[in-house]
């Protein structure tokens, strides 16, 4: 796509960059991550979940609708935190402990412009620096125990271990990591006013075990009787209409989930008779089987609403203190809705209330093909429901084009060199090691760039990927190794696989992808070797 009106857009980008620059303070930025969400979760991407916040930000904002995260949890975490692939940083597949020498934490290019730096939440990267304060945060709460949502056994304060949570305390995660966030900020404000912050505020909500509050779960008992069919069907509807998404809707996929799944007979053994390890059509569920599924869904809508609603209060502290015009705010999501379904941790207890403490239930692939659609598959797979993530800009000082989409391809390679730029830091590649793959968003902010040439590299678990302008290389390793084609521009749901149609194009994306591992298999090597 093109600049719409080009001299304006370029006019308003030369003016916001330069009075970025002149400004006595850089802005703010506050990234907040959910982890496992859908694409279609949110209000304002086409989901029934009450989510006002997200949507209130995205009304004065802007939506990204082809942006990318890397598919899983730590590989995408390794990208935000340090602007590189997570192949680059030996972050996927996971190698050693120590970043290379060549990289470095957002955090501490920060420093080099005044910044506190504050996190919050889940972390799960590796290494040398290995925790929150070491990497560049001044302040941090982080957990490990994303099994416990009432309970956490594991989590640090400022890098020291706080005792555990017992059960039947009024602790809930997703508040106290809000509430964290907030003593934090409030300190800011309280000793170093003049000074500009960046808050990363990781949400474990909405990852298994679906875990939320009874008087959320209440708000959404009987909302998903109607079934998984008919509510991807509706988000899909909904998607169109607000220009989401120009393409069809992805098939239900019962054939495909994680391999490492509980079978139907131990899911029926250890969880409840009504569970169901497959996205079957919804019809042929037994009336038990519906309710037990319709009550998962219901969870997972409560811990999305729960953290919406945080949000929100955290914006409101940085509101009172004065800053909500000068910070840049960014939410997205580390990959799609998940189709596992296991039972781990304390495991499953039948005789507890679901979506309790004592309960561990997942979303499972029925549900997950809902959360993400109209796109395909699920959390792992590098097909778009595995790796489309919502994506929300809101800066008022910044953005003057409140409401609009930008139909752009990016990635989450995108935020570092965005962050930098905005914040006024050089990003020039190091002495030994690449330059950031990624580019600045800055001028998606007026409008939708000619960017359509960009390509995304994507590896996990096996499952590759490359998209390049409008097309897409996809091959799930549960299939053969068999790559797919798709006009991923014009079918986002991947529903007419091109490959043999146009082989030449497939093998020059295929090519592309195998010189793209290599590169930065070297590129780890090389900043490991220096170690």
């Amino acid at each position: 796509m093109k600049f719409t009106g080009s001299k304006k857009t370029f006019l308003f980008l030369a003016l916001l960059l330069a009075g970025v620059a002149c400004l006595a303070k850089p802005p703010n930025f506050i990234v907040v991550l959910a982890d496992d969400m859908g694409f279609s979760d949110a209000g304002c991407y086409g989901g029934e979940v009450q989510t006002p916040v997200l949507d209130r930000l995205a009304a004065e904002g802007l939506r990204f609708s082809q942006f990318y995260s890397a598919g899983r949890c730590w590989p995408s975490r390794a990208v935000i935190l340090t602007g590189y692939y997570a192949q680059q940083v030996g972050m996927d597949p996971r190698k050693g402990t120590d970043w290379p020498v060549w990289s470095r934490m957002l955090p501490l290019r920060l420093k080099e412009k005044g910044y506190r730096n504050y996190h919050s939440g889940k972390w799960h990267v590796k290494g040398t620096p290995a925790d929150p304060r070491m990497s560049g945060f001044d302040r941090s709460y982080r957990t490990r125990s994303w099994d416990r949502f009432f309970s956490p056994q594991k989590h640090w304060l400022d890098d020291r271990p706080l005792p555990p949570v017992p059960r039947g305390t009024d602790y809930y995660v997703t508040t106290d990591m809000a509430d964290r966030a907030i003593e934090f900020l409030a300190e800011h404000e309280r000793e170093t006013p003049d000074q500009p912050f960046f808050c990363y505020l990781a949400f474990i909500a909405p990852h298994f075990p679906l875990h939320a509050l009874p008087q959320d779960i209440a708000k959404y008992e009987d909302a998903y009787l109607k079934g998984w069919d008919a509510v991807r069907k509706e988000r899909w509807e909904r998607a169109l209409s607000l220009g989401i998404v120009q393409s069809g809707m992805a098939r239900r996929r019962g054939d495909i989930f994680p391999p490492w799944n509980l079978s139907q007979e131990e899911l029926i053994d250890q969880i409840d008779t009504g569970e169901v390890g497959f996205a079957l059509p919804w019809e042929e569920l037994t009336a038990e089987q519906q309710r037990f599924q319709a009550t998962k869904m219901a969870i997972h809508a409560a811990m999305v609403d729960r953290m919406d609603y945080e949000i929100g209060r955290v914006m409101e502290q940085i509101s009172s203190m004065g800053e909500a015009d000068n910070t840049v705010f960014f939410f997205m999501v580390d990959n799609g809705a998940s189709g596992e379904i296991i039972n781990r941790g304390d495991k499953h207890d039948p005789s507890a209330p679901l979506g309790s403490a004592g309960s561990y239930l997942c979303l499972g692939p029925g549900w997950s093909t809902a959360s993400n659609s109209p796109l395909s598959l699920h959390k792992h797979w590098n097909h778009e429901g595995g790796i489309a993530s919502p994506f929300i800009v809101h800066w008022p000082e910044g953005i003057r084009s409140g409401g609009e989409l930008r139909h752009v391809p990016g990635h989450f390679i995108d935020l570092v060199p965005t962050i930098l730029e905005l914040a006024g830091v050089e990003a020039e590649p190091p002495a030994i090691g690449p330059g950031l793959p990624g580019r600045s968003l800055a001028p998606a902010f007026a409008g939708d760039p000619d960017w359509e040439d960009r390509e995304f590299f994507f590896a996990h678990s096996g499952n590759r990927a490359l998209r390049r302008g409008g097309w897409k290389a996809v091959m799930r390793r549960d299939n053969g190794n068999r790559w797919e084609l798709y006009r991923i521009a014009e079918d986002r749901a991947e529903l007419h696989d091109l490959a043999r149609a146009h082989p030449d194009r497939l093998n020059s994306l295929v090519s592309r992808w195998e010189a793209l591992q290599t590169q930065y298999d070297e590129d780890f090597l090389a900043g490991a070797e220096q170690n």
